[in-house]
């Protein structure tokens, strides 16, 4: 920790409102930050700075993304996506990513980081789902801590997007409607988490929840975030359209708007002039963000052969080992001898396919492709061709002892959605005029007439965007929610013609969410989801498809059999309304049969767990419950069961799923080897959010827990009475 850390309110009582007011808004001003971030690519070259006074060397925060490695250039390692680390279920691993995601940050100037990206899975057409861990909040919320223990080493780790952002293309306009209990109860648990995980930054979200901006929402930022949970950090907004309203924002509990001076500025210096805020609410965001700053390692602590180094290259390609997700393995097909003849198929198969070219995206020294890795491991020549539009290459795939099809997304079909400008003239009265056209014609005259050239401006740009985008992509790429849960027809096809010449076909699926599989699945015998594996990703493949490594990533999602058992997902939608029920909870609640359920994943080995068990089998509401099971590993090779707790509320007053993760534990076994796993689980783990009290409330009564390898896994049961508190 550094020393001789200042008295923050000493500061603060020195500064005058003027800086004050600057310092509550990113450094960067607004025209001269819209042309570097839209056309010198600002994002993925600087940190935003925000905070800081020179004058009393406070020496600010500075903020990079990202949640798959540090954005900017300079040699980062680029870690799997958020959804594939989710597919480990290892949050050791994760805590791991973080330090070194930490080290790196500092080493590129940056303190601060929106790399702990929670949002939950309510929809696998989520543009944006790669970003973060799952479906389940429990599985979210222990795998972000570990992110946030991680960074919080060395750094700010800032927690987004709160709360209940999961739509993409209509962020900026959806109203979220949500009652009492589904929000406490499914979408807030894991923010909860990563406070306790001590985290000390949140960022808010751009939607609106309950008819009020994320941004500006007390219920959130205050009464939930600060009252209930005891959040003692600080609250930025999401980048450009984060504040809607500054007075609003200020007394909701706002902290800092970024990146750069717009809807507060010059206003909210003007706010507490008029006597509308009170100075006091800047003093307080102040305090927020500035104590955090002085309780950072020193820089010279890191050591710059750390950036990229080979440690954390080996991190990337254990991350993406473990995140591979064996779904479908008939004839053990896998894993192939390196001697084998093997031909891949499919344009990405010799592209390094990273994932969204958003706000996340990084730029690492290089990245190993699924064709170069299968190279480099084979002990014979692996041929690759994009298509099977040749006589060669169908002669190829007839020759071959085994065909890879290496299929899926890129970010054209998902990502972070860049709206066309000419969307963004509902909010064009959030921009601020040039300084020059404010001082010769004054703030009065300015604003409305302000408001009608920018909509002008935006439309002539968005006809210039749509130009670009049709012939190249700059910084940022297309992106947005998917249009479609299955594979592009042409990539369908390839699997079916691969067949047709061949029996041994395996498919390799890139992406960051569900892909519905129904069409073609019959017509593989191997199927596994790389997901995108980060720059170490084709080391990482071919260690599974040889059996270097054996797989052991497990779902952290449910793949659906038909986009019907699905909830409602409008990507253009105004308003929406979120409940209880979405992925294995909804399935379950339907008796529907998912083409693979949450949690599931094979393995070159075979487990078995047997003997669930706890110290007692009646607990008062306050105990914890120390359960243990056996864990078998039975085949003949080394592996890693993940072992999942859910639970089931028998006779319950209120609605519940019919089972919910509560815990779980990834187990390395020996071939042969049997283990007993001790899980302390607390009786709290069986609450529901009771809306008579405003709180959660486990009830008396019978639950039954069950250790199971997936949801849908019989597995092995226990049964627990709770009582009454003595």
């Amino acid at each position: 920790m550094a020393h001789n850390t200042p008295d923050v309110s000493q500061l603060i009582a020195q500064l005058s409102l003027t800086e004050k007011v600057r310092m509550l808004s990113g450094d960067l001003e607004f025209w001269d930050g819209m042309q570097q971030l839209t056309r010198e690519d600002y994002y993925h070259k600087h940190a935003f700075p925000v905070a800081a006074n020179e004058r009393l060397r406070i020496p600010g925060l500075n903020f990079i993304d990202g949640p798959r490695g540090v954005v900017v250039f300079g040699g980062a390692t680029m870690f799997p996506v958020t959804m594939a680390r989710g597919a480990t279920w290892n949050p050791e691993l994760e805590a791991e990513i973080g330090d070194a995601l930490g080290r790196e940050l500092r080493l590129l100037g940056g303190n601060l980081t929106g790399a702990v990206c929670i949002n939950l899975l309510r929809h696998p057409a989520w543009g944006r789902a790669q970003e973060t861990y799952g479906e389940d909040t429990h599985h979210l919320g222990v795998m972000g801590a570990a992110l946030t223990r991680g960074i919080q080493r060395h750094a700010i780790a800032c927690v987004k997007h709160y709360a209940l952002n999961s739509m993409e293309n209509a962020r900026f306009q959806v109203d979220v409607t949500i009652d009492d209990r589904s929000l406490h109860e499914v979408y807030l648990p894991h923010f909860k988490a990563c406070v306790d995980a001590g985290a000390q930054c949140f960022m808010s979200a751009y939607n609106s929840v309950n008819g009020e901006w994320a941004g500006q929402n007390k219920v959130l930022l205050d009464d939930i975030l600060r009252e209930r949970w005891g959040f003692d950090g600080f609250v930025i907004t999401d980048f450009i359209f984060g504040v809607r309203d500054g007075e609003k924002a200020i007394e909701a509990g706002l902290d800092l708007e970024m990146p750069f001076p717009m809807v507060w500025g010059k206003y909210l210096e003007a706010m507490v002039t008029d006597g509308r805020v009170d100075e006091a609410l800047l003093d307080r965001a102040l305090e927020r963000a500035i104590a955090p700053q002085f309780e950072l390692p020193p820089i010279d602590e890191y050591d710059p052969d750390d950036l990229g180094c080979e440690k954390h290259k080996a991190l990337a390609r254990e991350a993406a080992v473990q995140s591979i997700t064996l779904l479908k393995n008939d004839d053990a097909i896998l894993p192939l001898r390196p001697h084998t003849r093997v031909v891949m198929l499919g344009d990405l198969a010799a592209r390094s396919t990273l994932g969204d070219r958003g706000s996340s995206d990084g730029r690492p020294d290089h990245a190993v492709h699924p064709h170069e890795g299968m190279q480099a491991a084979a002990k014979s020549d692996v041929t690759q061709y994009d298509t099977l539009d040749s006589a060669e290459a169908d002669q190829a795939v007839r020759d071959a002892e085994a065909v890879l099809v290496v299929v899926g997304n890129t970010y054209r079909e998902e990502g972070e959605y860049i709206a066309p400008l000419s969307n963004l003239a509902k909010l064009s009265e959030n921009f601020p005029p040039p300084p020059k056209l404010h001082w010769l014609f004054g703030k009065r005259f300015m604003r409305p007439v302000w408001t009608r050239i920018v909509k002008a401006v935006l439309g002539f740009a968005s006809r210039s965007q749509r130009k670009q985008l049709d012939t190249e992509q700059g910084s940022f790429g297309r992106g947005g929610d998917r249009v479609s849960l299955r594979l592009k027809p042409e990539h369908a096809e390839l699997i079916k013609q691969a067949a047709k010449l061949n029996p041994n076909v395996i498919v390799a699926l890139v992406g960051g969410s569900a892909i519905v599989m129904e069409e073609w699945k019959a017509h593989a015998k191997g199927i596994m989801m790389l997901w995108y594996p980060g720059q170490e990703g084709g080391h990482a493949l071919a260690d599974i498809v040889y059996g270097v490594c054996n797989p052991s990533g497990r779902l952290p999602f449910s793949i659906p059999a038909d986009e019907a058992h699905l909830p409602f997902f409008d990507k253009d939608a105004t308003a929406i309304t979120y409940d209880l029920w979405h992925g294995y909870r909804k399935l379950q609640r339907d008796k529907e049969t998912p083409a693979f359920p949450f949690g599931f994943g094979l393995s070159y080995t075979e487990f078995f767990i047997e003997n669930l068990v706890s110290d007692k089998t009646t607990y008062d509401l306050e105990g914890t419950a120390k359960l243990t099971v056996e864990v078998a590993n039975v085949g003949e090779r080394d592996g890693e069961c993940v072992v999942q707790i859910y639970t089931s509320a028998i006779g319950s007053s209120v609605v519940r799923a019919p089972r919910e993760l509560s815990a779980f534990a990834r187990v390395p076994l020996k071939a042969g080897e049997k283990r007993h796993v001790e899980i302390a689980f607390p009786i709290k783990k069986l609450a529901f959010f009771d809306t008579a009290i405003d709180d959660f409330r486990v009830e008396p009564g019978t639950y039954i827990l069950t250790a199971a390898q997936h949801v849908d896994d019989d597995g092995q049961e226990l049964i627990l009475e709770v009582g009454a508190t003595q």
